[in-house]
């Protein structure tokens, strides 16, 4: 098989990036390889050329290996020069649908843009990232996809020494919000122009008419992340490291490190071993929303218009929109959650009800058991709340609740407990819990008693940690 590569980065945007070539796994082993992913990609693949083309064992005919350049706001704090510190990009895959997709290599070695870092990956953070982004792709979460997994056949050292892999991941791109933080902080001006051209003809191609494309821009980036984010939210989801470097402009979930699924609902749970003030904690999602496209809208304005002060104006105005954007995203969320039809004007309170309401309870399993209140009661300590707020919501939920539930409420989440023991698993060499775990997440609205239950009593307090 031989895949047909474009490169309409590195060929529109000279500047942006470093050509740089993947490490050679000295012993590739595949361990994964989504092969429904590949058929939609056109791709025919070997598990031979899979476990050699995606572990920088060799390249692929066609491909022309690049490191991207960005910047970033790390838990506040700027760094002008990032990039592609164990990453290469391949090109790109036009799909038989005409979709263009780029072809990443993760923890393929070190690129002029490691600093310090030694470029690699372990097993267990990139099978994560597989295991995450699957169960996202399933129920329907814009996301980038992961293609495979492959063992390197080379140790690296974290806290301990830990077996090697690559990850071979796709997306609709890699451009970032650091991506223009970067030759803004440059006062590059041609460059943030030159890249807002291409994500525009990639991503939103009929903007490219519009009288103020790059205004429109910044609007349809807004109008994904805030649908994005209030997803996650859905979920239980939390990132775990939302700097502006892991902020995608195609308005999909980019870098599964740190992050998790909350099991008791609790606002400020937080995951992340790095997050020690809680800045990504999970209520804090939405606020880090408006923060990251802010510093979006200011490398934007002097493409707004051609006063500065005008500029500002209109940059302000569309950032002041986005509280009020995302939680109308948000009520319709938790309007599908709560299994409701049409729109009420009593809905946002009774969202917000249900969520004082169900503190303390598991996330997942209290919207799926909202119609049954025998399966509901044993969540809650105190079932006082919910027992109050539960008429209210019969009234509006009316018949066919409990069908509406099951089907846009997921019965399995990739759970913290089972997710470690797959990778505990495949760090020592047994493929099997993951691959079961794979399963029954690519099939979120089945119910598998196994994959439903919550953390067993012992478990936690759950640390998971970014894999560099």
């Amino acid at each position: 098989m031989t895949i047909t590569f474009d490169h309409s980065y590195a060929r529109d945007l000279p500047g942006t990036y470093l050509r740089a070539a993947p490490d050679v796994a000295p012993a590739p082993r595949l361990l994964a390889l989504n092969r429904s992913l590949a058929d939609a990609l056109g791709l025919t693949l070997t598990d031979a050329e899979a476990a050699d083309w995606f572990s920088g064992a060799r390249l692929p005919p066609g491909a022309d290996p690049i490191a991207q350049a960005y910047a970033g706001h790390q838990f506040g704090g700027f760094s002008p020069q990032l990039g592609d510190g164990r990453a290469h990009l391949l090109g790109e895959v036009i799909a038989p649908d005409g979709q263009r997709f780029d072809l990443q290599l993760k923890g393929s070695g070190r690129t002029p843009f490691s600093r310090g870092g030694d470029g690699k990956a372990a097993i267990g953070p990139m099978l994560r990232e597989y295991l995450i982004s699957e169960f996202m792709a399933a129920v329907g979460v814009p996301t980038t996809r992961s293609l495979a997994v492959v063992a390197t056949g080379e140790e690296v050292w974290r806290e301990t020494k830990l077996p090697g892999a690559v990850l071979a991941r796709v997306a609709a791109s890699h451009i970032r919000v650091g991506s223009f933080q970067f030759f803004a902080a440059r006062s590059d001006q041609t460059n943030v122009k030159a890249l807002a051209d291409h994500a525009i003809a990639r991503h939103y191609p009929d903007l490219a008419a519009a009288p103020t494309p790059y205004l429109a821009f910044l609007d349809a980036v807004i109008a994904r992340q805030a649908a994005l984010i209030a997803e996650w939210m859905g979920l239980g989801f939390i990132h775990g490291v939302m700097n502006t470097d892991n902020m995608a402009i195609s308005g999909e979930t980019i870098d599964y490190g740190p992050c998790a699924f909350m099991e008791a609902y609790a606002p400020g749970t937080v995951f992340s071993s790095i997050d020690h003030q809680g800045r990504y904690a999970y209520a804090n999602q939405p606020l880090i929303l408006g923060w990251n496209l802010a510093r979006l809208a200011e490398t934007l304005v002097p493409l707004l218009d051609a006063s500065q002060e005008r500029a500002i104006e209109i940059a302000n105005d569309r950032l002041t929109g986005i509280a009020p954007r995302y939680r109308a995203e948000w009520l319709a969320v938790m309007r599908r959650k709560m299994g409701l039809v049409g729109e009420d004007d009593g809905d946002a309170q009774l969202a917000d009800d249900l969520l004082t309401a169900m503190e303390g309870a598991d996330w997942t399993l209290t919207f799926r058991r909202l119609a049954d209140e025998t399966a509901l009661r044993p969540l809650l300590d105190d079932f006082s709340r919910m027992e109050a707020w539960l008429p209210r919501w019969r009234v509006r939920a009316e018949e066919g609740a409990a069908q509406r539930l099951a089907a846009t409420n997921p019965a399995v989440i990739p759970r913290n407990h089972q997710v470690e023991e797959a990778l505990t698993a495949a760090t020592n060499g047994d493929m099997a819990p993951f691959h079961a775990l794979l399963t029954a997440i690519q099939q979120p609205f089945v119910e598998s008693e196994p994959y439903m239950l919550p953390a067993p009593t012992g478990f936690g307090p759950y640390v998971t940690f970014c894999g560099t």
